[in-house]
């Protein structure tokens, strides 16, 4: 594997062991957290937040990134065919977007949770 793959597979594995932590039990463990004093499970609600719009605005900017550099690949290599590509790499890059912008309202719903 190149260094690449093994710097996705590491994100990907921090991501899912964070992600387990934070959404297993939010709904009651956030208002019993208050209410006995803790604050570790509100520390978590903040570091998800976190964990997810950081990882979202990197993937995103990777994907993106590819796809730009996709979509100008193929046009210098076929200058016609620049009309072709234009509307479906916006159309990609929206939707990338999308995903980002997604991950942004989880992490105010998560920073939500908090007192």
């Amino acid at each position: 594997m190149n260094k690449k793959k093994i710097v996705a597979l590491l994100m990907m594995i921090f991501v899912v062991c964070f992600s387990a932590v934070a959404f297993a039990s939010a709904g009651e463990a956030a208002a019993e957290a208050v209410s006995a004093g803790e604050a570790g499970m509100l520390g978590m609600f903040a570091l998800a937040a976190g964990i997810a719009i950081a990882v979202a605005a990197a993937g995103g900017g990777l994907a993106q990134g590819k796809a730009i550099a996709a979509a100008l690949e193929g046009i210098a290599r076929n200058p016609g065919a620049a009309d072709k590509v234009f509307m479906p790499m916006i159309v990609g890059l929206a939707l990338i977007e999308s995903l980002v912008i997604y991950a942004l309202v989880i992490a105010f719903m998560l920073v939500g949770k908090l007192p």
